[in-house]
């Protein structure tokens, strides 16, 4: 658990240290956002994503970005020192998180 909890705070630093429009300061909020990321993630995005299956289904899927984004701007107005720009930002910032912890994850998994 302290690793994946170590993985995902570089992942979200990573991921911040190369978008402008995503700030994180000073440098322990980016553990603090990584924790509350997973929180929203695992607590709150099931129900969203339940309740706007019809238009995610409408828009083949491509409205889960957008679920994602939305995420990521509550996990922003949830904590102090860490901003994120538009919903634009915020879309982008999903996509790369989840590739760097993908590659993270290839990294130093254990399977």
């Amino acid at each position: 658990m302290i690793a994946r909890l170590i993985l995902s705070t570089v992942a979200v630093g990573i991921t911040a240290y190369f978008m402008d429009s995503v700030t994180i300061e000073p440098w322990w909020v980016t553990v603090i956002v990584a924790v509350v990321l997973g929180f929203i993630n695992s607590a709150i995005r099931p129900i969203i994503k339940l309740l706007s299956l019809p238009i995610t289904v409408l828009t083949l899927g491509l409205f889960a970005f957008v679920i994602n984004g939305l995420m990521v701007l509550l996990c922003a107005w949830l904590i102090k020192g860490f901003t994120v720009d538009s919903l634009g930002a915020a879309i982008l910032f999903s996509i790369i998180l989840a590739i760097v912890n993908w590659v993270l994850n290839l990294m130093f998994s254990k399977e």
